[in-house]
């Protein structure tokens, strides 16, 4: 064998790019397993996912008649350097990574790079769409219908769909009361495979060990999508932007994970929605919404990492530097009900739905003015679908609004009301969401107004933006607002609010 396919942990499908074409008998395949990945600071449940993904796929490989080497190394380049030392004058090569530091490293070393198919829309493909907008702003819900047309979802004819292009205002709807519609997403029984990857993380991984949400093999994947499709989706649509104590999953897929490291493909997840539509088994709100998501949203955003880097991580325009609130790793240390609900789901299952990353999570950070970087570098550690390439755009372009408004026109933030209308939390929390003075106060509103005055000259033009600006005016206790939000950024810092 003279050619070796390296694939890497997020490339773990047959027909990825270099694997693609591969044969067994004929080429060679390589996954390292990094030292420095198990030893690394990121969430338990991250670690296993990756890893014990990665030994089941080698298994497959050989199952179907590959050579595999799957070879644990301190880190992926000493991997590659003693898989060349092994197989000498082997020519390595290996499928696009999705990050631009693992690029780097495979250009670095000399190794052949295909171009990957993994998602729908390749960088060169954004680039060129960027280029045809002719110096016009670049906006997702844009970048979604050309997705459309030139895929050809949810289009009847030369029209949408249910004659709309976009259901979002169907989907804002408030939590149920007392009600738990939502089913139970799938579970896998963990094996010795699974307990044996676990001994191997190093003690810096943090959470809680995995229980079975997340797929580490394509069947289990597939299961998780016909559960998703058949199950979820007919009800997806009303309540995805809720936040429900009883419920940490409510009506979202959790396929993320299995999309992030390749167990699953967007074109096939996006076909499965649609065939469910034009079935009758899901309405159109619903699969319109999922199926933005899929080509619209996380397309946009892995375009937006590569139109952006490098250096789109050091982006701070509004220039934040507070430290992470002290409750972002121990749920203990904030009263804030709706964040420490949050904290305690993400170190339990290291997955949150987007509401809470974006509503409570970077909304909390953007408001107290958090370091970006910081953020960035928990939340990837942090979430089991942790991805650069999601969180920098997520993160840097939307949630911390922290490019300056090149990804999205306006920073998402807001006071205590949004999270009180769209969750259950306010009604037991010690901290009241009509309030911005006194010790009672609800820090995101406190923080909200205090936001406003501080970049009032940022946003007081900014379409958006502006009549929110302006109700600076109308408040009477600003000056004591600004005294609050003082005390409650060091509380945010040491634990105490």
């Amino acid at each position: 064998m003279s050619r070796t396919v390296w694939v890497l942990g997020d490339q773990l499908n047959r027909r990825i790019g270099a694997l693609a074409d591969a044969e067994p008998g004929e080429d060679r395949v390589l996954l390292v397993e990094s030292r420095a990945k198990l030893d690394g600071r990121r969430h338990r449940q991250r670690t296993h996912l990756v890893v014990a993904a990665m030994r089941r796929f080698a298994a497959e490989l050989e199952s179907a008649g590959f050579d595999v080497d799957l070879r644990p190394a301190s880190t992926l380049a000493d991997g590659l350097r003693a898989h060349r030392g092994a197989h000498r004058g082997v020519e390595v090569v290996a499928t696009e990574p999705n990050s631009f530091a693992a690029r780097q490293l495979l250009e670095r070393a000399g190794v052949e790079t295909v171009a990957s198919n993994q998602f729908l829309c390749h960088p060169s493909e954004f680039e060129a769409w960027v280029d045809g907008r002719r110096g016009r702003r670049l906006r997702m819900e844009d970048f979604y219908r050309w997705q459309r047309v030139r895929l050809g979802y949810l289009l009847d004819g030369a029209e949408p769909a249910g004659g709309r292009w976009n259901f979002d205002d169907q989907n804002r709807e408030p939590p149920p009361k007392q009600v738990n519609p939502w089913p139970t997403p799938v579970c896998s029984t963990l094996d010795d495979l699974d307990r044996d990857v676990l001994d191997a993380i190093g003690p810096a991984g943090f959470g809680a060990d995995p229980t079975g949400w997340w797929p580490t093999t394509r069947r289990q994947a597939l299961a998780r999508l016909r559960h998703a499709v058949d199950v979820v989706l007919p009800i997806f649509g009303p309540h995805e932007d809720v936040i429900v104590e009883r419920s940490w999953h409510v009506a979202h897929t959790l396929l993320s994970p299995a999309l992030n490291i390749g167990l699953l493909l967007p074109g096939e997840v996006a076909d499965a929605a649609e065939e469910a539509y034009r079935d009758g088994r899901v309405p159109i709100a619903s699969a319109e919404g999922f199926v933005r998501q899929v080509i619209g949203w996380r397309e946009y955003v892995w375009g937006t990492y590569w139109h952006h880097m490098p250096g789109y991580g050091d982006r701070n325009a509004l220039r934040a530097h507070a430290p992470l609130p002290a409750a972002f790793t121990d749920p203990a240390k904030t009263e804030m009900r709706c964040l420490g609900h949050a904290i305690e789901g993400l170190r339990e299952r290291g997955w949150l739905h987007h509401i809470q990353r974006l509503m409570v999570l970077a909304n909390l950070s953007t408001l107290a003015g958090v370091e970006p970087r910081a953020v960035v570098r928990w939340m990837t550690d942090s979430f089991v679908d942790g991805d650069e390439w999601v969180m920098l755009p997520n993160l840097i372009g939307m949630g911390l609004h922290a490019d300056g408004g090149q990804m999205a026109t306006k920073p998402y933030v807001s006071g205590g009301r949004y999270l009180h209308r769209m969750t259950d939390h306010c009604g037991g929390c010690r901290y009241d969401p009509t309030k911005r003075v006194g010790d009672d106060a609800c820090p995101y509103t406190t923080l909200y107004w205090d936001f406003l005055a501080r970049h009032r000259d940022r946003f007081g033009s900014n379409a958006r933006m502006a009549q929110a600006v302006r109700g600076l005016d109308r408040l009477s206790d600003l000056p004591a607002v600004r005294r609050r939000a003082e005390v409650v950024r060091q509380g945010l810092a040491d634990g105490t609010i």
